[in-house]
């Protein structure tokens, strides 16, 4: 007993630190994966639309 207080409640009170460091830990991996994909999908959207684009162009040079 430390303080008058037994030893598993310590061990409980520093698991409680540990989970929440972890949780913390994988929020932050979470939210870089999320960024990461949407970085990814803008870019495809951007090369959709300049091969839009592109292909406007030539029509246009095609009809003139």
């Amino acid at each position: 007993m430390l303080f008058g207080i037994p030893i598993w409640v310590f061990f409980c009170i520093v698991f409680i630190f540990i989970s929440g460091y972890m949780a913390l830990r994988a929020m932050r991996a979470e939210h870089h994966l999320e960024q990461q994909h949407i970085e990814q999908e803008g870019q495809v959207y951007l090369t959709r639309m300049e091969e839009e684009k592109e292909r406007r162009n030539q029509h246009r040079k095609v009809m003139m």
